[in-house]
């Protein structure tokens, strides 16, 4: 884990993906799912978040993924601010995928 300019919490998929049972929250609309998804990831588009918060744990980290890290830069704040222990997940999905983590494309 290592803090960025913001002094966000935040995190490389490489350290995620190396975290056996990670909480990955995808904060991306539905129609992005469609395109490339991490099948583990719970979903909660960023515009029900405040709405959903509630779904999520507070007995571990929650790492948050979007596109490439500004939607979940933002819910990371929000969450962090009602007590959950939220890190962004640097570079989002698009880093994911260019470090060669696994992810599933297509509506498959």
């Amino acid at each position: 884990m290592h803090e960025t300019q913001s002094d966000l919490p935040s995190v490389t998929p490489e350290e995620v993906h190396a975290i056996e049972g990670a909480y990955v929250l995808d904060v991306r609309e539905a129609s992005e799912l469609e395109q490339a998804r991490l099948d583990d990831a719970t979903h909660i588009p960023l515009g029900e978040l405040a709405d959903r918060v509630a779904e999520l744990p507070r007995d571990r980290e929650v790492y948050v993924l979007c596109h490439v890290g500004g939607r979940s830069a933002q819910a990371t704040r929000f969450l962090t601010e009602q007590g959950v222990r939220a890190l962004n997940i640097d570079g989002g999905i698009v880093a994911w995928y260019r470090a060669g983590l696994p992810v599933t494309m297509g509506d498959a």
